[in-house]
């Protein structure tokens, strides 16, 4: 008989133990040899592309093989409508180089004077033709042109317009691999996004590029071309905030297109003015270029009048003086009438007020010489409307070469 305690429990049964050990010692192992292999598979499934992509970063990353990491840069080519437009016309915006003789007796060698830009336009045989600016290659004994790749070779001046600052040079057109393509200046916009493309303060910085944006039109910029104080031109230029310098002086002025629609030609520089650069139209440089091209110089057909706007003049000579009707607020105003011209021949008189050329309303003297010099030619008629004494009238003149 077995005796119990009541309190005591019972006894186990007498059953053979489970061996938990070796399970989990089994299970270790296949662990280690699991992740063996496939440490020692990850190169060979990267190799044949069976791994996905880890997330690529914008600018680099890293791989990790082993313990090497290996540091991966990503190049992005950026190309935006402005690299396009540079692109087209770069290679054909070089440096003008003004060279002179030096002051010493010692120094037989030329020297350089001043450096400008210059636009390549055309090429035709075995010559290129460059436009600049006037006052690039004032006074030089020698020109060379700096090409984009750095090389200088000798030009030659064919004429220059000190009227309009325009000049053209001609170099071997064996250089010469891109020219610029013309826009049409008179479609500009104000807001409308230009480039400036030229050689500031230099050859050092040749093939500079400026962005900005078309500031205005059909400024107005009064010129004293002998410095005797009173101004003897009214230059119309395109106003823009794109940087030009010195140096930037006959360079390109190109649209978003890539296409040339003006040649740099100053800034106002003084201490309280910022971003204003001005540029000829090029719609206004074709004509003088084409002439300096062919002839050398700048055959203008000849009014022979000198006028003055009516916005410079005031309320009381307009209704007083010309005698003009109130609703006449735009036009040009006859203030001399030089012997045996054009005008004189026609009966145009001192006071006369010309208020359209050819059935098209003139707004001032910008206008009519623009349309005299750009839309006219020697030898054509123009019908010039005009007011004497409030009186509408109407004449034709036939035009004729300005004299020497």
């Amino acid at each position: 008989m077995e005796h119990y305690d009541e309190n005591r429990e019972p006894s186990p049964s007498r059953q053979k133990p489970r061996r938990r050990g070796g399970w989990f010692l089994s299970s270790l192992i296949g662990a280690i040899i699991g992740g063996i292999v496939v440490v020692t598979a990850l190169p060979f499934l990267s190799n044949l592309n069976l791994l996905p992509n880890p997330p690529a970063e914008e600018n680099q990353g890293s791989i990790q093989n082993g313990e090497d990491i290996v540091q991966k840069t990503v190049s992005v080519d950026v190309n935006t409508d402005i690299t396009k437009a540079v692109n087209q016309v770069n290679e054909a915006v070089v440096g003008v180089v003004n060279i002179q003789q030096g002051e010493s007796f010692w120094n037989e060698s030329g020297q350089d004077a001043g450096t400008g830009s210059g636009v390549i336009y055309k090429k035709q045989g075995n010559k290129a033709f460059i436009i600049t600016n006037h006052h690039v290659i004032q006074g030089a004994q020698q020109i060379e042109v700096s090409l984009y790749d750095g090389s200088r070779v000798p030009a030659r001046a064919l004429g220059s317009d000190e009227l309009m600052d325009l000049a053209v040079i001609e170099i071997d057109a064996e250089h010469v691999t891109k020219i610029a393509s013309y826009g049409d200046s008179d479609k500009l916009k104000v807001g409308e996004p230009v480039i400036a493309i030229g050689n500031p303060l230099g050859l050092q910085f040749s093939g500079s590029v400026t962005q900005g944006v078309v500031s205005g039109v059909n400024r107005v910029i009064p010129q004293d071309l002998n410095n005797d104080g009173s101004p003897d031109w009214q230059a119309e230029v395109i106003q823009t905030d794109a940087a030009i310098n010195p140096g930037n002086s006959g360079g390109a002025l190109i649209n978003i297109d890539g296409r040339l629609i003006g040649i740099n030609s100053m800034k106002i520089a003084q201490q309280e003015v910022e971003g204003i650069g001005l540029a000829i139209p090029i719609n206004m440089a074709r004509p003088v270029v084409d002439d300096l091209e062919n002839y050398g110089e700048v055959r203008r057909p000849y009014l022979g009048v000198e006028a003055l706007s009516l916005s410079e003049i005031s309320g009381y000579h307009l209704k007083e003086t010309l005698k003009l009707p109130k609703d006449v607020v735009n036009g040009v105003a006859v203030l001399n009438v030089a012997a045996g011209s054009p005008a004189d021949k026609a009966g145009l008189k001192e006071y006369d007020v010309i208020v359209a050329l050819d059935g098209e309303d003139i707004k001032d003297l910008v206008g009519l010489r623009k349309h005299l010099y750009i839309d006219k030619e020697i030898g054509d008629s123009m019908e010039v409307t005009f007011y004497r004494q409030g009186k509408k009238q109407t004449v034709t003149v036939k035009l004729s070469r300005e004299p020497l």
